[in-house]
């Protein structure tokens, strides 16, 4: 590889911690900023690698560092601090899937740190000539210093097409044909959506103090009813898949027949008991909320029909994929009453537990006729919801930052003892 971030060895850096203290007599704020970059520089992401795919593959000091990276750079551009990284370079974006608040985190992202965004539209590409995965990602990237893919349509595809594209780019890379490695960001797969999780755990961290006081709390991570199908699988499973390490007690939630890949629920499970929390699967949604601190209804398709639908998909099967939505939305249809209500939240702890959702929510009576969550409960958390989709952008440049910088402490230093405004 190009080089392991930070260098070798279980620290990270030859920083000279106080550089920036004189800084400190602006305001408390600006302390914080300090007290956070020494957070960081305590972590061991010695290991912390080019790519970000799954939350599970990242040990427990590169999650933290790349929340309180996260945390910084929102402080930081709260105050109009810059922390501008490259004087050019490209980030390329690869969305198999539509997306809103991805795809313009990601823009956002990638223009904070100095870099130009490109979107990579395969209709338009020599893709659709039949070139192969291997060429297209060493054109792209001559150039390129990150590169962010979605693709969740296709179950067992997602994940394996963005490990391609890793390995194209490394070999490119130690061939001579690229000057430098690009770093991939996973902007959700069929497995994990973690630009998503990340965020929601940012948001629990700001909203109960710390990640030590997420121990013990219960989340209920719920299916919901929609009246469409075919949503992917890698919401539920990224923050099963990521909050189970937090010593949290975690409960899926969904009917009999909508369960999710069985190798991350297992994990789930495993990661619960190693961090002191706990994991439960129930049928029963009123049970999931019942004395719940944080609620997450979300709708999606069963793991058995994404199964299918990506065989019909790949088969060009028409008339079978029209059979199938229509068999799925039946079986949906017999669980109109899985709707967050007010009933529902009342039984939650104290009545007012905090409701999370990717966005954006089939809202009853607002975007359809019955849908995932009751109009007086999600206008009730409406800026919550903002705001946890307002952390994507910082996650989303954490985890560019600290894939494609060898050094990022030092880095972050430099920029923090500049203290440069953006306007």
């Amino acid at each position: 590889m190009e080089g392991r971030i930070g260098g070798s060895g279980s620290n990270v850096c030859s920083y000279s911690p106080g550089l920036f203290t004189k800084k400190a007599t602006i305001g408390s704020r600006i302390m914080n900023l300090q007290e956070t970059f020494n957070q960081i520089a305590q972590l061991d992401i010695s290991g912390y690698g080019k790519d970000f795919l799954l939350t599970w593959e990242k040990s427990g000091d590169e999650i933290k560092a790349t929340l309180f990276l996260a945390e910084l750079f929102r402080e930081m551009h709260r105050q109009g601090l810059t922390y501008k990284t490259f004087d050019s370079g490209l980030a390329i974006s690869i969305f198999r899937d539509k997306s809103t608040r991805t795809r313009f985190s990601f823009a956002s992202a990638a223009n904070a740190l100095g870099l130009a965004v490109a979107d990579l539209d395969e209709e338009k590409s020599q893709i659709a000539h039949g070139e192969t995965v291997r060429e297209t990602a060493n054109m792209i990237s001559f150039m390129t210093d990150v590169i962010g893919i979605r693709d969740d349509m296709f179950l067992g595809e997602g994940n394996t097409y963005m490990r391609e594209v890793a390995e194209a780019v490394q070999t490119g890379y130690e061939e001579g044909t690229l000057h430098q490695r690009p770093a991939l960001v996973n902007l959700q797969c069929d497995i994990d959506h973690p630009t998503q999780s990340m965020s929601d755990l940012v948001m629990l961290k700001q909203t109960f103090g710390s990640l030590e006081n997420l121990r013990g709390k219960k989340i209920a991570m719920t299916w919901a009813y929609s009246p469409s199908y075919g949503k992917p699988l890698s919401v539920p499973q990224g923050i099963i898949g990521l909050m189970t390490r937090f010593g949290m007690d975690v409960t899926l939630a969904h009917p009999e027949g909508y369960g999710l890949i069985p190798d991350v629920v297992d994990l789930a499970d495993r990661q619960a008991k190693a961090g002191g929390g706990s994991f439960s699967v129930v049928n029963d949604m009123k049970e999931a909320f019942n004395g719940a601190d944080i609620v997450y209804p979300k709708s999606w398709a069963p793991f058995q029909v994404m199964e299918k639908r990506t065989e019909l998909l790949k088969a060009g099967d028409t008339a079978g994929l029209k059979s199938l939505e229509k068999e799925a939305l039946a079986n949906n249809a017999r669980f109109t009453d899985w709707e967050c209500d007010e009933e529902k939240m009342s039984i939650t702890k104290d009545g007012k537990a905090l409701y999370l959702h990717c966005l954006p929510a089939d809202i009853t009576d607002v975007s359809c006729k019955k849908g995932e969550v009751s109009k007086s409960v999600f206008d009730r958390y409406r800026k919550d919801t903002y705001l946890e989709a307002g952390f994507k952008p910082f996650v989303i440049a954490s985890m560019m930052f600290l894939g494609r910088l060898d050094d990022p402490v030092n880095k972050l230093n430099e920029i923090l003892v500049k203290m440069k405004k953006r306007f």
